[in-house]
């Protein structure tokens, strides 16, 4: 029900960066050569030694100026233009980094005086090398991981108070060696992730430099510092191998502080360069993300560190240490919720948003995994509370057993004591004694209490001793175990789908891109449209059909769409939904949106810029319910 509220009541806002608007705007026809091209953004903007690309009519780049925020404002990026520009139609293609760290590209196209009758190629490096992005994706979901391993295990030794913390060690050293690593990565690949370059321009001294000037690089060399001195402090105070438990064997205040204020530092170093960087109320959406991150490494990381003590130490952890992590696990989880509650309100902006977009259909993945994280982890819960009532039942049980254990031991010797005159009389070597046919012969070994050599109470059984309860210890146990590995397999999927969430542009900075476009300079001219048919089949009732697609004229320029859907028996339908974008992948050009509105049982638009000749990629994402959409793709031939 809260979810529901505040997603119901989202109004729109800023987050991640998109393009608000351009001088001279997409498409627009200016009469002389304007003297900046200046960009403006829904959030503040780095900028790059080539964020800008001009080409004239002609197809030659056109000199620029040194990149700057006009008028000191961060959300900004503009360009000097030389003097002289001839008329004729400019492509500009621009690449800024958002201020939570992601490269965000685009291109447009303005005239000076009059359109020309066709646009040049533009040789545009492409917009994301697949390598780098690969290997920079991976890092950076290997630093969550690692995160959650340092963090967490600290946290499980420290508060949970393992008597054998041998076993710990393993995923501390692994968990630092993993993070350390994969920072250096992540700070080496900055430099070619944001330019769109190959691995190997990362040894550019200069591009490397410059990135240590930004904040995402600024963040990642202080992360590596504080992992340095986290080292020293491990290597100084190291695990202490715990002999008993109780109030002496509580960890130090200075060392759970010293911890706290380490862990806090290095979730800022992660906060200060994603989502809660930038859009609204960045403050508290970056006490909320330190708050997230802590609380999941405290959980996850900890579970991982339970599993290792329940695999690997000497002997089972006892009760009260598994009682202490269910009791942080329930308050890291509670955290989550609340932060993650208020973390999705902010990035979805509104409720349809998890049906509309890709961060909220990521972030919908996201969802029902951790509903499958938190029924094992309540598993887990109910089974250390039946650990904890087993554990403290038998104590009574086994006192139970002693005291008859005791009274039999008591009734036997005296029933010996009687009858010892009898057993010397009758027993010889080659006579057995007369009671051996109704009391078996007492086992050989120690003198008993009594004094009598060779005669001893028969052992309790230790089952009895036990208690009636010690079976059910052990399976509880089993299951515990069992339990904690399910829910350390799905924690690994739930931050790899975390890793492509932050990589995911915000739904309400999508549907912010979407109505930022301008610009409606007519061409004239031009000859015949291009009509093609997507066909589409969704597994919701009514969810076949096509959609025919006019693209008048299916030329470099300003292009007019109409969409026209059809049900599977050939008739005009109606769908709640329908978007076109448009990419080059040969030019590395776009997604470009088509910006379609619905014009009462069609979908269209006048003002599609495409600036390019070539074979686009035309992407149609329909609609047809509230839940059920399906997207395909078509090539369609852009001519001069």
């Amino acid at each position: 029900m809260l979810v529901l509220l505040l997603l119901g009541s989202a109004g729109p806002a800023n987050a991640h960066a998109a393009l608000r608007g351009a001088d001279p705007e997409d498409g627009s026809v200016v009469r002389s050569a304007p003297r900046h091209v200046t960009l403006t953004f829904t959030e503040s903007v780095a900028l790059l030694d080539d964020s800008f690309r001009i080409y004239s009519p002609d197809n030659h780049r056109v000199p620029l100026g040194e990149p700057e925020h006009a008028d000191g404002r961060s959300d900004t990026a503009r360009a000097g233009l030389p003097d002289g520009l001839d008329d004729g139609t400019y492509t500009v293609a621009w690449r800024v980094v958002s201020a939570d760290s992601h490269p965000v590209s685009g291109a447009f196209t303005f005239s000076i005086g009059e359109p020309s009758p066709t646009a040049a190629a533009v040789p545009a490096p492409p917009a994301e090398h697949p390598i780098t992005a690969s290997l920079y994706d991976t890092g950076r979901y290997l630093a969550y991981i690692a995160a959650a391993l340092l963090i967490g295990t600290a946290a499980f030794a420290a508060l949970c108070r393992p008597p054998d913390t041998a076993p710990l060690r393993m995923p501390l050293v692994m968990g630092w060696w993993t993070l350390s690593a994969s920072t250096v990565v992540l700070l080496v690949l900055r430099a070619p992730y944001e330019n769109g370059t190959s691995p190997a321009t990362a040894f550019d001294l200069a591009a490397f430099t410059g990135v240590l000037t930004e904040r995402p690089g600024i963040a990642l060399l202080a992360r590596v510092a504080l992992l340095v001195l986290t080292a020293a402090i491990l290597l100084r105070l190291p695990l202490p191998r715990r002999g008993h438990d109780g109030p002496d064997d509580r960890t130090p205040p200075a060392r759970l502080a010293v911890g706290t204020v380490l862990a806090v530092a290095l979730a800022l170093t992660w906060a200060s360069a994603e989502h809660a960087s930038a859009g609204i109320q960045v403050p508290l959406a970056m006490t909320s993300s330190v708050l997230h991150l802590l609380a999941m490494a405290c959980w996850l990381g900890g579970l991982t560190a339970l599993l290792v003590t329940l695999f690997r130490a000497a002997a089972p952890p006892p009760v009260a240490t598994v009682t202490r992590f269910s009791r942080l696990a329930f308050l890291s989880v509670t955290v989550l919720v609340v932060t993650g509650v208020y973390q999705s309100w902010r990035g979805l902006g509104s409720w349809s948003a998890l049906a509309d977009s890709s961060y909220g259909r990521t972030l919908t993945v996201k969802l029902v995994l951790a509903a499958a994280l938190l029924s094992a982890a309540g598993l887990s819960r109910r089974l250390t509370l039946r650990l904890a009532t087993t554990a403290s039942a038998a104590p009574a049980a086994e006192a139970g057993a002693d005291a008859d254990t005791e009274k039999s031991a008591e009734r036997a010797t005296a029933a010996v004591r009687e009858r010892i005159p009898e057993l010397v009389a009758f027993a010889t070597p080659d006579k057995p004694s007369p009671v051996a046919p109704t009391q078996p012969a007492a086992p050989t070994g120690p003198p008993a209490d009594d004094g009598v050599p060779g005669l001893r109470p028969p052992a309790p059984d230790p089952s009895e001793v036990s208690g009636p309860d010690a079976p059910a210890h052990d399976r509880y146990h089993r299951a515990l175990r069992v339990s904690v590995l399910v829910e350390a397999a799905v924690a690994v999927v739930v931050l790899l789908v975390t890793t492509v969430l932050t990589s995911t542009l915000p739904a309400r900075a999508e549907a912010e891109a979407e109505t930022a476009a301008t610009g409606t300079a007519p061409v004239a001219g031009l000859p015949a449209a291009t009509v093609v048919t997507i066909p589409y089949a969704t597994d919701a009732p009514g969810g076949k059909g096509s959609v025919q697609i006019t693209l008048d004229p299916g030329r470099v320029g300003e292009n007019g769409i109409q969409a026209v859907a059809f049900d599977s028996a050939g008739a005009l339908d109606s769908v709640p939904e329908l978007r076109l974008s448009f990419t080059l992948d040969e030019k590395d050009i776009g997604p470009i949106d088509a910006g379609l509105t619905d014009r009462g049982g069609y979908w269209a638009t006048s003002d599609l810029a495409l600036p390019l000749p070539g074979t686009w990629t035309m992407k149609a994402t329909i609609r047809v319910s509230e839940v059920d959409q399906v997207t395909e793709s078509h090539s369609v031939r852009i001519e001069p």
